[in-house]
């Protein structure tokens, strides 16, 4: 049995992740969990699954959460903040930790993970867009796998299996293009967080969201995919694909073309991550491919979406850059749905703050965090100015 501690346990993927234990109760034994500040859901969670660990973001939360399960016949290790976080990724019994944070805050807990020698299930793209380096070298150190969880990239990983690294030409990551794949750019400016928030495939959390209207999302995802698949920037193309049934592509130097199909349902990339290298039964919905009426696919357009050429101008730089772009994006992402700036202002203030920078080699972990706090407090300030 594998012993699971999930970081963002009440999140789009965290609930998700839980819905697979669900499947497997004799596989998957969940023993850690942590959450933000939705504390009624996360109580409802430590009741049915009683982990070992658990934590939540505030310090008054974990109390309360006390409080609520002081009658119980269980008792876990109750805790809160970053520590939190650390004591959940580095739970003793846990032997994979599911990183299902959103945003950089997923950077500590998943190197803590890896120093403890836990197997990563990655969900927490961030992690990699600013310390890819870093990251995956730590893991090699303590031979750790990362297993991709995000469904472009657990495609990827599924269509090289068995084969030899050179033999790859190119890989070819999806995406849906949002909701706004067809919009004039005078109808982008009038983008409001709700029309936003609609994705027309995926059910996802809110800063997924919004990155994937922008294309953010995927310019994250093709910096993850250099890091997962040590692969050069020029060798990862994104196309869109409306229908997201095939998740993505490997091109290989005799000119074949592995694709990878299924349903939109993020439940099947985290089961596979969880049992790997087993494939278990289960009885998710099927894709019926003679129900398929047309696949279609068309180049990413940049002018309208310039958010993925900065993720590759700041892939191809390195360094501390990309750092500062997922930092920007982030506070320019909830600057939006807080109303505070307009959706086609999202692109632009993370420019303006790439611009701001001069990338340097980070000399460790300590670094990128300060220069990921230096960009939040950079775009802030632009976003102040607006």
């Amino acid at each position: 049995m594998k012993q699971i501690a999930i970081l963002g346990s009440t999140g789009s993927i965290g609930r998700q992740t839980l819905e697979v234990a669900d499947l497997f109760p004799n596989e998957l034994k969940l023993v850690a969990l942590s959450a933000g500040r939705n504390r009624q859901a996360f109580l409802q969670q430590c009741r049915q699954y009683q982990p070992l660990v658990v934590s939540l973001e505030l310090e008054e939360d974990a109390r309360w959460l006390q409080e609520q399960l002081a009658g119980e016949g269980w008792r876990p290790e109750i805790h809160h903040g970053l520590n939190g976080l650390l004591a959940v990724a580095t739970c003793p019994e846990a032997s994979t930790v599911v990183t299902a944070l959103s945003g950089a805050i997923g950077l500590i807990p998943t190197c803590a993970a890896i120093k403890a020698k836990k197997q990563i299930a990655l969900a927490n793209k961030e992690t990699l867009v600013a310390a890819g380096d870093y990251v995956t070298k730590l893991a090699a150190q303590n031979e750790v796998k990362i297993l991709p969880v995000d469904s472009e990239h657990s495609a990827i990983w599924q269509c090289l299996q068995g084969e030899a690294g050179q033999s790859v030409r190119r890989l070819l990551l999806t995406a849906s293009g949002g909701p706004f794949r067809q919009y004039h750019p005078e109808d982008l400016s009038q983008v409001t967080p709700q029309m936003a928030l609609k994705h027309p495939n995926w059910s996802m959390g809110q800063k997924i969201t919004i990155d994937s209207a922008t294309l953010m999302n995927k310019g994250l995802e093709v910096i993850e995919a250099k890091w997962l698949f040590d692969i050069d920037f020029d060798h990862i193309d994104v196309v869109i694909h409306p229908q997201s049934i095939i998740h993505s592509m490997v091109e290989y130097g005799d000119g074949s073309v592995l694709a990878h199909l299924g349903m939109p349902d993020m439940r099947i990339p985290i089961q596979y991550a969880l049992s790997y290298p087993a494939r278990w039964f289960n009885q998710l919905p099927r894709l019926k491919v003679t129900d398929l009426k047309g696949l279609t696919f068309e180049e990413p357009d940049t002018k309208r979406f310039p958010s993925l050429a900065l993720a590759y101008q700041a892939g191809r730089q390195g360094g501390t850059v990309p750092a500062v772009l997922n930092a920007a994006n982030e506070v320019a992402v909830y600057a939006f749905l807080a109303g505070q700036i307009k959706f086609l202002d999202i692109p632009q203030v993370v420019e303006r703050t790439l611009n701001q920078h001069k990338g340097i080699t980070p000399s460790g972990l300590e670094e990128i965090i300060e220069i990921d706090g230096w960009a939040r407090a950079e775009a802030a300030k632009i976003i102040r100015n607006y």
